[in-house]
């Protein structure tokens, strides 16, 4: 939720309302309303913080143009085409969910607002031009090559690296990075999975496992903040980081070219087995750290 300096008793009083009115259309768009203004409010106050978000939408925009001119170079119109409504709706998408978030670019530590969304941001908003990317082609039914699928998840993984990177070295540890993190972590992840079902490289219950791995701590604070009215404190846990790792190393043997399959194959199981662990502790290590 987008909040100002002591907002957050309001925030949690907009939940309490909208819960008391049984969730009707009118409750939410009043709710949403009052949500909107309280993000145009942050803009107004804060025109530098603005100009920022300008600033990487616009550069986001110009890399979703060159990916999109790239596809159609080398894959032809139809596939290009068949790529370009999901693409456009999940880049838009992200975007304005940044400009709604923006009261959260709060430094972790001590609340203080960010005068600018930050090049740690930024980068994590790369990593999700990445997924976007991958879901665009999945919505629009054209199939995705594993060196790919490699391709885009390294670039991503590298952007994973440099943004906390960027974030302590700079302290700009923020609220809307936490969020902005989370966010595209899930979206390339369930995107990965996905491709990798669809390419016969995973089976689908253990992709429907990965998937839980995000679903379930984001169903949980749905969960709190329009059930409860309670808000969740966002952020990751060792055992949800480890998770992370297991993962990340599992889709790379997957996705690794067949050459060195002699060298992957004696891994995969042992990290299938540590993987499945992992993920099935994280999820309920994130709820009890909210509760």
């Amino acid at each position: 939720m987008a909040q100002l300096p002591g907002e957050s008793t309001f925030v949690v009083d907009l939940l309490t309302t909208l819960r008391a009115e049984k969730y009707s259309l009118r409750a939410w768009w009043g709710f949403l309303k009052r949500l909107w203004q309280m993000s145009r409010r942050t803009a107004r106050e804060h025109p530098r913080l603005a100009r920022s978000w300008a600033h990487v939408t616009f550069l986001n925009g110009g890399l979703t143009l060159a990916t999109l001119m790239l596809s159609f170079a080398l894959e032809g119109l139809e596939a290009g085409w068949r790529l370009l409504p999901g693409f456009l709706f999940c880049v838009a998408w992200q975007q304005s969910d940044l400009y709604w978030h923006l009261g959260l670019n709060r430094r972790s530590s001590d609340e203080e607002l960010l005068p600018t969304v930050g090049v740690a941001t930024a980068l994590t908003g790369w990593r999700g031009l990445c997924a976007s990317y991958l879901l665009s082609r999945l919505l629009g039914g054209v199939s995705t090559p594993s060196t790919l699928a490699l391709g885009i998840f390294l670039l991503g993984v590298a952007t994973d690296i440099l943004d906390g990177q960027f974030a302590r070295h700079t302290r700009t540890q923020s609220k809307l990075g936490q969020v902005a993190d989370g966010e595209a972590d899930f979206c390339l992840y369930l995107a990965l999975a996905l491709i990798l079902v669809q390419n016969g490289l995973l089976p689908l219950w253990l992709g429907l496992l990965l998937l839980l791995r995000f679903l379930l701590p984001l169903l949980t604070a749905l969960a709190s903040y329009f059930i409860l009215a309670r808000q969740v404190r966002f952020g990751s846990t060792v055992i949800g980081k480890w998770a992370g790792l297991a993962q990340c190393l599992y889709f790379l043997l997957l996705l690794s070219p067949p050459s060195l399959a002699p060298f992957t194959h004696f891994l995969q199981f042992p990290l299938l087995i540590a993987t499945i662990a992992l993920l099935v502790l994280a999820p309920l290590a994130q709820i009890v750290a909210n509760l």
